[in-house]
């Protein structure tokens, strides 16, 4: 097997291995660090990784469009790495669609399927689920969630107007929740 074949086997196996089905009653920690330096618990803000620059990526639509992440400096992002077989990242996605609605023009919300094969299949989870606000982005050659650090999904990363991470977050949160809404103003306010 070829060395181009083995990364993206490679990443499919990594992200299957992180996504549960169902919500995990008792969260495993992590080593990532929150705000107070605790270690970040999935589902919560980490910021661990704050200052590190947005991948330089391209990612597509069904229809074979492409995306170019750098483009999206000047607004704040973030960016969400799902499938559609990771009950989480479907349990979210109708809140980042409702969060993309509120804020339209005030902040890029993507999110990005790492799913292989068909890309039919999330055209019609995006219309079987009425996800009207979010484009259906794909990463192509599953590399993003390397270049990131996601060893799991859902995974989603905020940066600022300059590209560079603010925080993140590891496994489903409540997208429409008063401390998540909370941390997107911020970024949002920030010049």
């Amino acid at each position: 097997m070829s060395r181009s074949a083995i990364l993206p086997a490679l990443a499919i196996v990594l992200i299957l291995s992180g996504c549960d089905r169902e919500a995990d009653p008792a969260p495993q920690e992590s080593a990532a660090q929150t705000e107070a330096g605790k270690e970040a618990k999935p589902g919560e803000i980490d910021r661990s990784h704050a200052g590190d620059l947005m991948p330089a990526a391209n990612m597509v639509d069904p229809e074979g469009a492409v995306l170019n992440l750098g483009a999206l400096q000047g607004r704040p992002v973030l960016m969400n790495l799902w499938a559609t077989w990771c009950a989480p990242c479907v349990k979210e996605m109708p809140m980042l669609d409702q969060l993309a609605a509120d804020y339209e023009d005030e902040l890029n919300v993507v999110t990005i399927s790492q799913d292989m094969g068909d890309p039919a299949k999330i055209t019609a989870f995006f219309e079987k689920n009425d996800i009207n606000s979010l484009p259906p982005w794909i990463d192509p050659q599953l590399a993003l969630g390397e270049a990131i650090g996601a060893a799991t999904l859902p995974t989603t990363v905020m940066y600022d107007r300059s590209g560079q991470e603010v925080w993140r977050v590891t496994g489903e949160l409540d997208w429409s929740s008063e401390p998540a809404r909370e941390a997107v103003q911020q970024v949002v306010d920030t010049p």
